[in-house]
């Protein structure tokens, strides 16, 4: 088996929920595989979106390109459908003034159907994701 970016609509990904969308900036944006496109959250937090993969995967690195997130809150799911979720990682991002915060993650216990990402504060009043990059495999199709 191949390692792929398992989070690219490319691969059958999709954003299935996002608490804020703006036409201009939409959660797809986050795995469509341009960088010059992004979602942006529309104020408060926490804010948070939804990834399903369409089949059991298991992740060996997280990447998030995003602008202005402060905390970080990854939660996983194994099921068929989008419940169930348990923590899996939790971080503090830097800020990195005029240029994106990259922040790579090397996972363990990676299985998942879902991710829900939650942005449970910022740096300012609005937050960005840029990309989300999900290294690893396929490992069966949902039944």
């Amino acid at each position: 088996m191949r390692k792929v970016d398992l989070c690219w609509s490319s691969e059958g990904t999709e954003v299935i929920l996002a608490t804020s969308s703006d036409e201009k900036h939409p959660p797809e944006n986050i795995i469509d595989g341009n960088p010059e496109t992004f979602w942006t959250t529309t104020g408060m937090f926490p804010q948070e979106f939804i990834v399903c993969f369409h089949r059991h995967v298991r992740i060996e690195k997280l990447v998030i390109q995003s602008y202005f997130v402060r905390t970080l809150r990854i939660e996983k799911s194994t099921s068929n459908e989008p419940d169930s979720f348990e923590q899996w990682i939790e971080r503090e991002l830097v800020h990195t003034e005029g240029q994106l915060q990259n922040e790579e993650i090397m996972a363990h216990d990676g299985h998942a159907t879902y991710l829900r990402f939650i942005i449970t504060s910022a740096f300012d009043h609005f937050a960005c994701v840029y990309s989300i990059s999900a290294e690893g495999i396929a490992v069966s199709n949902l039944s």
